[in-house]
């Protein structure tokens, strides 16, 4: 009697399963939502959230002008850890590039560089390294460090046959003299608080409009403004702008604890750093509000969010320079009010930068901020329209 219970119960649970997995099959949104955002953000997570670090941009100073330096420069980008961005004529031009963003390290050749490789035991080169994300300061060190012996190695006999005095010692090595620009001290912290910082505006704003639009579908308080001489902009204005006040009030916090707590400098304008985060929070609100009038319920909303907000934080360099994802996934970053806002904020708070040199990303976020509130107001007011 029991044996045949217990048949009839796993009979009973097998049907009621099976019945569920149809179910699930016929949901479509269900089967993408379980398929397409876990195998999308392991790919992205997997590539983009890598610490090794290639391509970085260099730029030379070379004062000597021989075959020797420019074997040196040869050396350092033969190999994917560096490309060779530029020459330039003067420590105070590649000093500003490297401020601008341009470049991830700058290299000089003093002028004497071949005599006293021959005369001198060490052979000194200067090295100016960006090092607001100190991970990758340490890592591009390294790489640096390593060419260079492996040249002074590789060259020493070349040179000794070929140029050396008789009894002048074929040993040439050579010293870099390496300058950490910034952040002299490699607080990591400083990288990632600013990283953050866009992602927290981004996520906060979205989650927190898309909250309030779903509420109010499913309360039904959408219908009653329909009865009001208000209009569809109005309606949508009169959402957006005490999220905006609140979102604004809680970035100025962030950047109080960011200074108090883990030292985060302020060394240019805090309204052009003020201005970047107005952009990226109408960036964030006009997401959420997107994504509510798409959604028809809270949950819907929540999957939503998921699929489109970790992408959004993965490729954005908030985290992990950009460096280091592969080359073809850094043109989707361009694409991302999150990258440009965190390339200000580092650029203005940590190196002080002004607004010409930051322009292009508050331009780029201003875009972004207009297209996105402009479609989610123009969805916003199609629905009520309905």
């Amino acid at each position: 009697m029991m044996n045949g219970s217990l048949w009839r119960g796993a009979g009973r649970w097998i049907a009621l399963a099976t019945k569920e997995l149809r179910q699930i099959r016929r949901d479509r949104r269900l089967m993408i939502s379980l398929l397409v955002p876990p195998t999308l953000q392991i790919v992205l997570f997997g590539y983009a959230l890598s610490s090794q670090v290639s391509d970085l941009r260099l730029g030379v100073v070379d004062a000597s002008k021989t075959m020797d330096s420019r074997d040196l420069v040869a050396s350092l980008t033969e190999s994917r850890a560096f490309y060779l961005v530029g020459s330039y004529p003067s420590a105070g031009a590649l000093g500003r590039d490297l401020s601008a963003g341009k470049l991830d390290l700058g290299l000089v050749i003093p002028p004497d560089f071949t005599r006293r490789a021959l005369l001198a035991t060490t052979t000194p080169v200067q090295v100016l390294l960006d090092a607001v994300n100190a991970n990758t300061a340490q890592i591009a060190q390294g790489y640096l460090e390593q060419t260079l012996a492996r040249f002074a190695h590789q060259s020493s006999p070349n040179i000794s046959a070929a140029t050396a005095s008789p009894g002048v010692a074929a040993a040439r090595p050579l010293d870099a003299r390496v300058t950490l620009l910034y952040n002299p001290g490699l607080e990591t912290a400083w990288f990632i608080v600013t990283g953050v910082f866009g992602v927290l505006l981004i996520l906060n704003g979205s989650l927190v409009a898309s909250a309030t639009m779903i509420r109010e579908k499913d309360t039904g308080t959408i219908e009653p403004l329909l009865m009001t001489p208000a209009g569809a902009l109005e309606i949508v204005a009169a959402k957006m702008v005490p999220l905006f006040l609140l979102l604004m009030m809680s970035a100025s916090l962030v950047l109080l604890v960011g200074h108090l707590v883990f030292g985060l400098p302020v060394r240019g304008s805090l309204a052009v750093v003020m201005t970047g985060a107005a952009f990226c929070i109408l960036c964030g609100i006009g997401l959420g509000t997107l994504i509510a009038t798409l959604a028809r319920t809270g949950n819907q909303a929540q999957l939503m969010g998921f699929f489109i907000n970790p992408p959004l934080a993965t490729l954005s360099g908030a985290f992990t320079p950009v460096e280091a994802m592969p080359e073809w996934m850094r043109p989707f970053t361009v694409l991302n009010p999150v990258r440009h806002f965190a390339v200000l904020a580092r650029s203005v708070l940590v190196k002080g930068s002004g607004i010409e040199v930051v322009a292009p990303q508050l331009l780029a976020l201003a875009l972004f901020a207009a297209v996105i509130v402009a479609l989610s107001a123009w969805r916003f007011r199609r629905q009520l329209a309905v």
